[in-house]
């Protein structure tokens, strides 16, 4: 079994910067993608970032493009969202994931993509 586990939420205001953590442990002895999906109040979670193994390969949701850089230390077991420029929008609980078979040759773009979820760390972003 995998276990995820988030930090770096925080109540930030428009325009500051966070850098979100998620260390894995766990039956990890094969390669993995991993991702970043928010889910604010009312909404369904959609991702917005998404890692292959490697890290060669990206997937970002148009809104965050240019912001919100994925990126991960395999040596540490850990993936990254540094959150640049944000927005109340933004503000949500974001969960990382993974995906654990496909080798992590692929990016997974849905949330039926990933089998493991972490508990999420709040983000929330005054104007």
């Amino acid at each position: 079994q995998v276990e995820l586990v988030e930090s770096g939420g925080g109540l930030v205001q428009a325009g500051a910067s966070l850098r979100l953590s998620c260390a894995v442990s766990g039956r990890t002895c094969t390669r993995y993608s991993m991702g970043w999906i928010p889910q604010a109040p009312g909404e369904e979670r959609e991702s917005v970032a998404a890692i292959n193994w490697i890290g060669d390969h990206t997937y970002y949701a148009d809104h965050v493009k240019g912001r919100f850089p994925i990126s991960r230390e395999n040596s540490k077991s850990t993936v990254y969202l540094q959150m640049n420029g944000l927005k109340p929008e933004d503000t949500a609980v974001y969960y990382c994931a993974v995906k654990t078979t496909g080798l992590g040759l692929h990016v997974p773009r849905t949330i039926a993509d990933f089998d493991s979820w972490g508990q999420g760390t709040q983000v929330t972003v005054s104007s």
